[in-house]
């Protein structure tokens, strides 16, 4: 797997146009909402977004800009999970779900120090990650993706009780981004 099959996935499974009036983030296509293209430089109308301008800002913004490629070199399945929720929630959210998630799973800091939540991949985040999966392995792994998967899940929910609008999206958010 690689980026390029990341990026077909996520264009495939966000779908076309769309302008739900219970979105905030207003016209969208592929994923793509009207203000991040415009800041990426595309002025034309969302119904027409070429794909390989969207191909660009996800490769961009929600891989190499997050450095999930350096993640990817540790576990491809944890990078892979880390770029699908940084493009629904936001690389912070995601960058934060993993840093979380690894303080959580080091055993009161006997296996690596615990992290500062900075929501920003690092040194020391790839440190501890790389400490995490070498004590466990692809076992390890599998937990680390069912926490993060844990934390983005009871995220949607908090959206869609603070902002009852968002419960139009949780079912979708729930079936096609977790498990």
């Amino acid at each position: 797997m690689d980026i390029n099959t990341l990026i077909g996935w996520v264009i495939t499974r966000e779908g076309g146009y769309s302008n739900h009036p219970a979105d905030r983030g207003g016209p969208t296509n592929m994923g793509i909402t009207q203000a991040v293209a415009r800041a990426n430089g595309y002025a034309g109308d969302m119904r027409a977004l070429p794909r390989s301008v969207a191909e660009n800002i996800y490769r961009r913004l929600y891989w190499e800009q997050p450095g999930y490629g350096f993640v990817a070199e540790i576990n491809w399945i944890i990078a892979a999970e880390l770029f699908d929720t940084a493009v629904n929630m936001g690389i912070g959210t995601a960058t934060g779900f993993l840093q979380r998630a690894l303080n959580a799973l080091n055993r009161n800091q006997k296996d690596y120090p615990d992290l500062k939540v900075d929501r920003v991949i690092g040194a020391r985040t790839l440190a501890a990650l790389r400490a995490y999966q070498a004590l466990r392995g692809s076992a390890g792994g599998k937990v680390l993706m069912h926490a993060l998967q844990a934390l983005q899940g009871e995220e949607y929910i908090a959206l869609a009780e603070g902002r009852p609008a968002n419960e139009a999206f949780l079912y979708g958010w729930l079936a096609n981004r977790i498990g």
